[in-house]
């Protein structure tokens, strides 16, 4: 069957270098070793150690690994993940705080469906919990959806956001991170004309592509050069008959990840060797830097072909948003039929994936949207995962995202007691 062998062939190749790890690892620390003072037995086992943990990385689904926080009232409370709405390609959760009273800010985290799961904001969750609810959209690997749970592209994408939102109430706060950018404001939208009372009260995207043409990066670049004929012949697979939904079309997240490393690859050859040799000397440990950044950054997940397909096509080819002619389920989305959802966009002037202008094209759509509920940030010297997870995002970002929610809660509607934005931070 098309793209089968592929598929198994690289998951072959993915477990044999994690056998190889493996092998390295137990051949080197023999005892026996002890007897010859040699450092290529230590480089050996450290080679061993780092490579048989990198591959294995590449088939788990990471954990929350958010226990406790610290509330107003000094204690650590709990941290309960609990499922609100199940859907076959993905869930809305909720982080539940044990012994804590709702917060009154509520955000919807988007999470990106680009090759990695929901976890990849962990940090961003993390930073917000002290002083909101949090929601989040957390999707499935389409490697382990069967065939019969049918197709999934941006269009249903989109109608996945706006079930959520209704589910949430208007008084959710939705930020979106990276890839979901376009389409929560495409979501927006919809029920801005279908429910305009299940519209969330503020939209903060952040380092999206609504407009991929507004600057050049690699990755438009690659969407300009390659047809949609190229792109289906090269990259898409199907999957093979280890995981559940054997025989599904899907863009490998294996595939997605070797795009990742080569945009950077001098970067993570640096970053690989140097961990290597710290294993070697002793000094490395289990939750150290690089342990804690690749053990995500490794976990990859497959889309749906259809979904990764009509996003090329739709998003950065069509530019369907760009220029206000969206459809969804037959119906075009008019943005500029959002009135009242108070709308901010971040960027970052070091983002190689979604470059400064990207993002910010957002606001003019929104033409309906009065200049007082339009807001913009541009972090100086941050790239693209620091907008959402690095110290841009804690020390610059999530306080004004933060503000600008509050601004927008309207005096008739502020809960008594709204809590200031709070400097505590999640005890792990």
């Amino acid at each position: 069957m098309k793209g089968m062998m592929r598929y198994d062939l690289m998951e072959t190749i993915r477990n044999t270098n994690e056998w190889m790890g493996a092998s390295a690892r137990a051949m080197a620390s023999y005892p026996v070793w002890g007897m010859v003072p040699h450092p290529m037995f230590k480089v050996m086992s450290a080679w061993g150690r780092v490579t048989e943990r990198s591959f294995a990385r590449m088939v788990i689904k990471p954990d929350w690994g958010i226990r406790s926080i610290t509330g107003t009232d000094g204690r650590d409370h709990l941290v309960n993940v609990e499922t609100l709405v199940e859907k076959p390609f993905g869930n809305l959760i909720h982080f539940n705080i044990s012994g804590r009273e709702p917060m009154a800010r509520r955000v919807l985290l988007v999470a990106p469906m680009s090759g990695h799961y929901a976890t990849l904001v962990r940090s961003t969750v993390a930073s917000l919990l002290p002083d909101c609810e949090v929601y989040v959209t957390d999707w499935h690997n389409a490697r382990d959806i069967p065939v019969s749970a049918g197709k999934f592209d941006i269009e249903d994408y989109t109608l996945y956001l706006v079930e959520f939102l209704r589910h949430l109430g208007p008084d959710i706060n939705v930020i979106a991170v990276c890839q979901p950018a376009p389409l929560a404001l495409a979501a927006t939208a919809y029920l801005a004309e279908e429910e305009p009372a299940a519209q969330p009260r503020t939209l903060t995207l952040i380092g999206g592509p609504v407009d991929p043409d507004a600057a050049a990066t690699e990755v438009t670049d690659f969407g300009r050069r390659v047809t949609m004929g190229q792109l289906e012949h090269l990259v898409i697979q199907r999957v093979g008959f280890k995981y559940k939904g054997v025989g599904r079309m899907v863009y490998p997240g294996l595939m997605q990840l070797a795009s990742f490393i080569s945009m950077n690859l001098d970067k993570h050859s640096a970053a690989f060797q140097e961990k290597i040799l710290n294993e070697a000397k002793g000094d490395g440990s289990e939750h150290d830097q690089h342990n804690r950044f690749y053990d995500e950054y490794l976990a990859v997940m497959d889309m749906t072909a259809e979904f990764y397909l009509s996003t090329v096509e739709r998003i950065f080819k069509g530019l369907e948003v760009a220029q206000n002619r969206f459809v969804v389920a037959g119906k075009q989305v008019d943005i500029g039929k959002i009135t009242t959802v108070a709308v901010k966009t971040v960027e970052g002037t070091e983002d190689d994936i979604s470059a400064p202008g990207q993002c910010v094209a957002a606001l003019r759509l929104c033409t309906g949207l009065p200049d007082s509920k339009k807001a913009h940030h541009l972090e100086p010297g941050a790239g693209h995962y620091g907008i959402f997870a690095g110290s841009s995002w804690r020390n610059n970002i999530r306080p004004l995202v933060l503000d600008f929610i509050d601004q927008n809660a309207g005096d008739s509607v502020r809960p008594k007691g709204r809590t200031k934005v709070s400097a505590l931070r999640p005890v792990s």
